[in-house]
């Protein structure tokens, strides 16, 4: 039975709402002062998480993906942050910084999904 529209809604929300507090706490407890390690390890994490839930539990209720994928991972990942604080580094004229946390982000979070793919297939 497919769930309907205001239902979605709320459970994205309820999901998104999990995330952001998460990412929130994230950025409370990692220090970006000299670095953004926050954002990174979100991007990190977000990507081995999705990956590993998404090739462990195959038979994913619609419900549940709109909780986790759509919500939750939605909200905690921050790929736009990423992306500007790349160009505010390139800008201060940090280009290693900036090349560091383009190198980081981009090819790390991907070996991060590889290896929650892994993790994931693994499991099941």
């Amino acid at each position: 039975m497919d769930i309907g529209l205001a239902e979605s809604i709320l459970i994205v929300a309820g999901g998104g709402a999990v995330g952001a507090v998460l990412r929130f706490l994230v950025g409370h407890f990692v220090d970006s002062s000299q670095f953004p390690w926050a954002t990174f390890a979100v991007n990190l994490s977000g990507a081995f998480l999705l990956a590993l839930i998404t090739f462990w539990y195959t038979g994913i209720p619609q419900e549940l993906k709109l909780l986790l994928f759509t919500g939750l991972f939605g909200a905690f990942t921050t790929m736009s942050t990423f992306t500007l604080e790349t160009v505010a580094l390139f800008y201060d004229g940090r280009f290693g910084s900036a090349l560091l946390n383009f190198c980081l982000n981009a090819g790390l979070c991907v070996l991060g999904a590889f290896a929650g793919r892994y993790a994931g297939l693994a499991l099941s």
